[in-house]
C-alpha cells in the first residue's frame, strides 16, 4: 500500500529549519565545523548507510561514529606529517571512503578522490594523476591494498606512496590530536577533483573548504531539504556529483543518505527505485541515461511494488538533459506515485565545485522549442509550426542562478555579452567557482579569470566551455565549444580515443580519424571514423574488431559504430585539422566513402528465458549468443577464452548481461564477478560451480 506521505510544509522544510541551516553554513569555515557540531549534539542520529549490492543494508554511520572514525584517521595522518600533502583516496564504494575524506579534511590533507585500480592491470590514469598531484600518501582498504602488489611492479610511482588502510589504525586518537580541533581556513584546499577524460593531461580542480560550503548552500536553496529529507545515491563517489551532493551535502544539511555501488545500479536499475521506495527517499537523481535505463528495463510487474510518492527532487544533470527522457520517465512511473513536478534538471561542472543552476523544487521543468537551424547559426528563434521534426530542438531549462551566482552568456571570440536572441558561452561567477587547476597557472588564468570585453577589473568569471542562452532568467544549455564527448555522465576527449584507435593496427592512418558524439534515439553515442591504407582494405574487418576492443578496454565505453573509410575520407581543414562536426554530418547523411562499417545491434534489456542455467556449457552458450547478437557477429566469432573487454563490451553492457544471468539462475551475483572472472569461460565455470541461494563472494571465493 502506498504511504500518504507527510504534509507538504514538512517535506519542504519550514523557515526555522532553513534559517538554522543558513546560519550554520554562514558561521562555519569548513564542513568539519558542522560535523563537529552534529557529532556533539546529534551524535546518535543516522548519517549514512551502505546498501550491499543495492539491497541489504551492510553498515551505517551515525554523526558520532563518522566523527570518531574521521578523527582517528586525521590523528594518524598528523603523526605521519601529512599536513598540506596530497593523499589519493582509492576506496571501493562504501562508507570507508567518506570517513577517509572527512579524516583528510580534519587533518588539513588535500584529498584526491579516485576509483581504485582494477587488479592485475596497469592504470595509466591513476599513475598520471598521482604524478601530477605530487601525492605522497594513499588511503584505501586493506583488501584493495593487498591486491595491488602486481600493479606496483609496473609502477614505481604507486609503489613509492605511503599506503594507509584506515581500518588498521588503532582507534585511540594520537596524543598530538588530543590537543583539540583547529578551525580551517576557508581559502585552503579541501581536495583536488580530477576531471574525467584525457589521461595524458590530467587536470585537478582545486576546491577549497569555502567553495565546498558555498556550493552546498547553493544546492540547499534549490532543493530545499527538510528535517525529514532522505537521500538515495548510486553515484560514483569520486565524481563531483556523487561526492558533493551524495556525501558532503547530507552531512552538512543533516539528512540521512543511503548509498549503493554504481555497479549495483547498472546491473539492475530496479534497485535504485526500490531503495527510494523502501526508505521513503525525498531526494535522488543522476545523469540522463539513468532515467532512460529505468524506463527501458523496469517491467510493469516490477513497478507494482514501488512507492515513489515521497520523491520530491529527482535531479538530472552531468550530461545533456533531454525532454523526451523526462516525459517518458514521468509517464512510466506515474502509477508508482511519481510526480512530474519532482523532475529537476540541473547544470554544473567540477570547476564550479558542482552546481551552477537547478530547476526549482516543485515546478515542472521549463521547455523551449527552438529552431535547430537557427541554433546552428548561433541564434535563438522559436520553432515554427511548419518546421519539420528535424528542424526543432527541445531545450530543457536548468533553472536560474541563485542569489550570489552571476551567469553571463558571452560570445566566445569577441568576449562581448550576447544579446537575448544569441547563443554564447556560459560564464559563471560565484563563491563556488574553484581556485583553478593544480600546477597549471596559464590554463587557470584563461579558464578561471575571464573578463568580458570592456570590463577593466580583475577577471573573475569561469569559462565553462558550454554553450547556452538565458531566457526569462532560465538557463538553457545548447551544446559545447570544447571537443568533448559525454557518455553516461563521463567526459571523454576525442583525441584520446582517436589515438587509441590508430594504434591498434598498422593499416590505420595516423591523424586520419575522428571520434564523434552522435545522437542515437535521444542518447549521445560514440562513432569512430577512421581512414585505412588503400593496400590493406582486406584487413578492415580485423582492424574494426581491434578498434572496438581497445576503446572498450582503455576508455570503458562501447562505440555505437566504427567506420573505416578510404584515404582522405575524413574531413579536414586546409591545415590538416580534423573537422569532427563535418564528419558527423557525413555519417548521419550517409556520405562517407566507406570501406567497412560495423554498427551495434539493438539490445532488448531484461529479456526473460525459461531456462535456468546450471551447467558451464549452457551458460557459455547463452552468454555467447547474447554477446554475438549485441555485437552483430556470429556466435562462432565469440572466443570464450578472451576477456569481455576485448570483445568490445563496456561496463554497462557487461553488467546488464550479469543482471540477466541473475534472473536465469535465480540468485544474486556480485557486480565484481566480471573483474574476478574476466572471460566467458571463467565466469561460466564459476557460476556452474557456485552454490545457489547467495551471491558469490566478491573476492571470487565461495
Amino acid at each position: 500500500m502506498r504511504r500518504s506521505g507527510p504534509a507538504a510544509a514538512t517535506v519542504l522544510g519550514d523557515d526555522t529549519v532553513a534559517h538554522d541551516l543558513s546560519w550554520r553554513i554562514r558561521n562555519s569555515s569548513s564542513v568539519i565545523d558542522i560535523l563537529r557540531s552534529r557529532a556533539e549534539h546529534e551524535g546518535d542520529r543516522l548519517a549514512c548507510a551502505f546498501l550491499e549490492d543495492g539491497d541489504e543494508e551492510l553498515n551505517s554511520l551515525t554523526y558520532g561514529s563518522l566523527d570518531r572514525q574521521a578523527r582517528t584517521i586525521a590523528g594518524h595522518l598528523l603523526d605521519q606529517g601529512a599536513v598540506g600533502e596530497r593523499a589519493l583516496l582509492l576506496h571501493p564504494p562504501g562508507l570507508e571512503f567518506l570517513a577517509a575524506l572527512v579524516g583528510c579534511l580534519y587533518a588539513g590533507v588535500v584529498a584526491v578522490p579516485l576509483y581504485p585500480p582494477k587488479l592485475n592491470r596497469r592504470d595509466a590514469r591513476l599513475i598520471d594523476v598521482s604524478r601530477d598531484a605530487g601525492a605522497r600518501f594513499a588511503l584505501t582498504t586493506s583488501s584493495v591494498r593487498a591486491g595491488l602488489d602486481r600493479a606496483f611492479r609496473h609502477s614505481p610511482e604507486l609503489a613509492g606512496l605511503r599506503w594507509i588502510a584506515p581500518e588498521e589504525i588503532p582507534p585511540d586518537p594520537s596524543p598530538e590530536w588530543s590537543g583539540g580541533y583547529r578551525s580551517l581556513d576557508p581559502n585552503s584546499l579541501a581536495y583536488l577533483q580530477y576531471t574525467s577524460g584525457s589521461t595524458r593531461t590530467p587536470k585537478g580542480v582545486m576546491v577549497s573548504h569555502g567553495n565546498l560550503l558555498a556550493n552546498v548552500a547553493d544546492i540547499e536553496r534549490g532543493f530545499r531539504h527538510g528535517d525529514d529529507s532522505v537521500a538515495v545515491s548510486w553515484l560514483p563517489h569520486f565524481h563531483d556529483m556523487g561526492l558533493v551532493w551524495g556525501m558532503v551535502a547530507p552531512v552538512v544539511l543533516g539528512f540521512p543518505c543511503y548509498f549503493m555501488a554504481p555497479a549495483a545500479f547498472l546491473q539492475r536499475p530496479l534497485r535504485w527505485l526500490q531503495a527510494i521506495s523502501r526508505f521513503g527517499a525525498t531526494h535522488s537523481g543522476g545523469p540522463n541515461f539513468a532515467y532512460d535505463l529505468c524506463t527501458q528495463r523496469i517491467t510493469s510487474e516490477q513497478k507494482e511494488g514501488l512507492d515513489l510518492s515521497r520523491w520530491a527532487v529527482a535531479f538530472n544533470g552531468a550530461e545533456p538533459v533531454r525532454k523526451q527522457t523526462l516525459d517518458q520517465f514521468a509517464r512510466a512511473f506515474a502509477s508508482c506515485g511519481f510526480s512530474p513536478t519532482a523532475l529537476c534538471p540541473a547544470y554544473g561542472l567540477a570547476e564550479a565545485t558542482l552546481k551552477v543552476t537547478t530547476a526549482r523544487r516543485g515546478q515542472e521543468p521549463a521547455c523551449f522549442l527552438a529552431s535547430a537551424r537557427a541554433l546552428g547559426g548561433g541564434r535563438v528563434t522559436e520553432a515554427a509550426e511548419s518546421d519539420s521534426d528535424s528542424d526543432v530542438k527541445a531545450l530543457v531549462g536548468c533553472g536560474g542562478p541563485e542569489p550570489g551566482t552571476n551567469v553571463l552568456i558571452v560570445h566566445p571570440e569577441t568576449l562581448l555579452a550576447c544579446a537575448p536572441d544569441e547563443v554564447g558561452e556560459i560564464w559563471v561567477d560565484s563563491a563556488s567557482v574553484a581556485k583553478g587547476y593544480w600546477n597549471q597557472p596559464e590554463e587557470s588564468t584563461f579558464v578561471f579569470q575571464a573578463s568580458p570585453a570592456g570590463d577593466t577589473g580583475p577577471g573573475r568569471f569561469l569559462r565553462t566551455g558550454d554553450l547556452g542562452l538565458l531566457r526569462d532568467g532560465e538557463l538553457f544549455v545548447t551544446g559545447r565549444i570544447k571537443d568533448l564527448i559525454i557518455i553516461r555522465g563521463r567526459n571523454h576527449y576525442p583525441h584520446d580515443i582517436e589515438l587509441t584507435a590508430q594504434n591498434t593496427h598498422p593499416a590505420l592512418r595516423v591523424d586520419g580519424g575522428a571520434a564523434l558524439p552522435v545522437d542515437v534515439d535521444g542518447e549521445e553515442r560514440l562513432i569512430v571514423v577512421q581512414e585505412i591504407d588503400r593496400h590493406h582494405h582486406h584487413e578492415a574487418e580485423k582492424a574494426v574488431a581491434l578498434i572496438r576492443s581497445a576503446i572498450t578496454q582503455d576508455h570503458e565505453i562501447t562505440p555505437y559504430a566504427v567506420v573505416l573509410v578510404r584515404q582522405n575520407g575524413v574531413a579536414k581543414t586546409s591545415s590538416g585539422k580534423i573537422q569532427r562536426s563535418a564528419c558527423a554530418r557525413a555519417f548521419l547523411e550517409g556520405r562517407l566513402p566507406i570501406v567497412y562499417e560495423w554498427r551495434e545491434s539493438p539490445v532488448t534489456a531484461g529479456e526473460a528465458t525459461d531456462i535456468r542455467m546450471r551447467s558451464q556449457e549452457e551458460i557459455e552458450a547463452v552468454l555467447s549468443q547474447k554477446i554475438s547478437s549485441s555485437l552483430s557477429i556470429s556466435p562462432l566469432e565469440v572466443d570464450v577464452s578472451q576477456p569481455f573487454s576485448s570483445l568490445g563490451l563496456d561496463s554497462l553492457r557487461t553488467l546488464t548481461f550479469l543482471g540477466e544471468i541473475e534472473i536465469w539462475l535465480g540468485r544474486k551475483l556480485s557486480p565484481t564477478l566480471f573483474w574476478n572472472y574476466p572471460t566467458i569461460s571463467d565466469l561460466a565455470a564459476h557460476l556452474a560451480e557456485a552454490p545457489p541461494g547467495r551471491a558469490p563472494a566478491e573476492d571470487g571465493r565461495d
